[in-house]
């Protein structure tokens, strides 16, 4: 009786590691994401989220030297390195997002509808508690005219109703949009001018931004007016645009239910 001999290709090593690296690398973003959550904002804070990224990248590169070590060789390992990079591509689509936003979004971290006469932040005592001290800066000129050029559509928001209603429903829009008002004036006055005041948190790593809103009596009706800016970094990724879009929405919204 002869004994039949079966010779097994072995198991490619890149590819063993790239899968392990791959969920190492899943497990650490996941992590530093958390940790920056839940901890004081800060560009710095992002460090540990830069540091999951190079793992995601060698995990990357690792199920890529795999391909070609196996293409070579004929080991065994095509499924550990497809799924290493299948995951190592699905971790990096958020950092593509950031990365296309960097390209294609001016670098702006203040955002108004009113770009001659911006709302200006409130300095009174909770406004300051709420934003630790806070207020924002005036940008120069030439960011307002590059915030022209890049959302022409940024524009102030013309009602046909009294600046009384008009407040309403610019107190309401914001809490829906689940911002936290901080501050509110009805309009009176002497210039009839009202105002609230917000602040937005992402949703995912829950940076604060911070919202006025200026509601102003017109013959015709009302006008709201809505500036919004970062707290960090000199890029706001088109977020601040973004969220007077859906102010501006949320308003047209609230009207159509009248």
């Amino acid at each position: 009786m002869h004994r039949r001999l079966v010779f097994t290709e072995p198991v490619s090593r890149a590819a063993v590691w790239s899968r392990r690296l791959a969920w190492f690398s899943c497990a650490v973003l996941m992590l530093s994401l958390l940790l920056v959550r839940l901890g004081e904002p800060s560009i710095e804070g992002l460090a540990p989220v830069a540091g999951a990224y190079v793992l995601v990248l060698a995990a990357l590169g690792l199920a890529i030297l795999a391909f070609v070590r196996i293409w070579h060789s004929g080991h065994r390992g095509v499924g550990m390195a497809a799924g290493a990079l299948t995951l190592s591509l699905v971790l990096l689509v958020p950092a593509g997002f950031v990365a296309f936003r960097l390209a294609t979004r001016p670098a702006l971290t203040d955002v108004s509808t009113d770009i001659d006469d911006p709302p200006a932040f409130s300095r009174s005592q909770a406004a300051l508690t709420a934003r630790a001290g806070r207020v924002p800066p005036d940008p120069p000129p030439e960011s307002r005219r590059l915030q022209r050029r890049a959302y022409p559509k940024a524009v102030p928001i013309l009602l046909e109703v009294p600046a009384e209603a008009a407040f309403d429903l610019a107190r309401r829009a914001a809490r829906g949009l689940g911002w936290q008002v901080l501050e509110t004036v009805r309009p009176g006055g002497r210039s009839g001018t009202g105002r609230v005041e917000a602040i937005a948190r992402g949703r995912i790593l829950r940076f604060s931004e911070d919202i006025t809103i200026r509601v102003r009596p017109r013959v015709d009706g009302s006008r709201i007016d809505i500036r919004s800016a970062s707290r960090l970094g000199s890029h706001d990724l088109g977020a601040n645009a973004a969220r007077i879009a859906a102010f501006a929405d949320e308003i047209e919204l609230l009207m159509d239910s009248r």
